[in-house]
């Protein structure tokens, strides 16, 4: 017997019935023989944490578009914060934490630079429309390793695919890492906010800080208690109907006073002008995107805008101003 069927078997004895066992996944859309030492959303999870795309994540803008500090959260640190929360509910509730893990980790690859005022910029640009969610999974069905994409389970692309407060994941652990993802920006962004002095504490309705608590400490561990408690032992994700409803009131507090404040905001204008602008460049200029781009149209048939919105989503912050910098700031005119 293999390590991995070991693990595997270890599932077994130790999950939930309502897990996402290993050896039950619906597989990949290419077959591969199984590893010999990692589980298949093991294995899953290496591949994103090795991708191109995740690296780039450290460069991309969460909420504040020029944050004067080291200690503001990037698309990164979002993502690695959904991961550390999933996987504290996951082995709580005895769920597959791996699967957890590679969501989590894969969730946000396809957000464009700038946060989302990228996202919207290109979706009010391109004609095919433009979501990160669905743009996530076209990175690891497609775009990485230059068009072969990364293969993954069906498990981990349903759960990418579906992490937006819309979504329907077929899997608990893509549930947990839905619930999670808000979480987490919720609370961090609280947390920047203050460091950015837009937001106090006690700026937060005492009714929300009443149910959750007076901190961001308080209010993560409030949260995944509640998640948790409500959860465990049933085929379901879920909190309990007051604690969401708090949840939800803070989230649309949150974005009338800091995802939409001027302070925050204040370079988006510019921002989105920088990318729609970068998009009808290289729509009319395909032959200056990079090869493996050009080979998307020329060999996979792929749209010409959708290759577009690919290059563009895929840049990280600082890429995408010096391309813009190199195409329309003369030469003599830069610092």
């Amino acid at each position: 017997m293999t390590i991995r069927e070991e693990a595997e078997e270890r599932e077994f004895s130790y999950f939930s019935p309502h897990a996402s066992f290993s050896s039950r996944s619906r597989g990949r859309d290419r077959y591969e023989p199984p590893c010999d030492i990692r589980t298949a959303y093991q294995r899953d999870r290496d591949r994103i944490l090795h991708s191109k795309s995740f690296r780039r994540l450290k460069h991309k803008t969460q909420v504040f578009l020029s944050p004067q500090g080291d200690h503001y959260r990037t698309r990164l640190t979002h993502t690695l914060e959904v991961s550390q929360l999933g996987r504290t509910i996951a082995k709580a509730l005895r769920l597959n934490d791996d699967l957890v893990d590679a969501i989590a980790l894969g969730h946000d690859l396809g957000h464009t630079p700038f946060g989302h005022s990228g996202e919207r910029a290109l979706d009010q640009v391109c004609p095919c429309g433009f979501a990160h969610y669905e743009q996530s999974v076209r990175v690891v069905e497609l775009l990485e390793k230059k068009g072969q994409g990364l293969n993954l389970t069906w498990e981990v692309r349903d759960g990418i695919r579906n992490h937006r407060t819309s979504g329907t994941p077929h899997t608990l652990e893509g549930k947990i890492v839905r619930y999670c993802d808000k979480i987490a920006y919720i609370n961090h962004d609280i947390d920047d906010a203050e460091r950015a002095g837009i937001l106090k504490e006690e700026d937060i309705p005492l009714e929300f800080r009443k149910v959750m608590g007076y901190s961001t400490r308080e209010r993560l561990n409030t949260l995944i208690h509640d998640v948790i408690r409500n959860s465990l032992g049933t085929n379901d994700i879920v909190m309990s109907p007051h604690m969401e409803t708090t949840m939800q009131a803070l989230r649309r507090f949150m974005f009338e006073n800091v995802y939409y404040n001027p302070v925050a905001k204040h370079e988006e204008g510019r921002a989105m002008g920088l990318i729609q602008t970068l998009y009808e460049y290289y729509e009319r200029h395909v032959e200056e995107m990079p090869e493996e781009y050009r080979l998307l149209i020329e060999e996979k048939g792929e749209q010409r805008e959708r290759v577009v919105c690919d290059y563009i989503s895929g840049m990280t912050d600082q890429y995408s101003v010096q391309k813009f910098t190199e195409l329309f700031v003369p030469k003599s005119w830069q610092i």
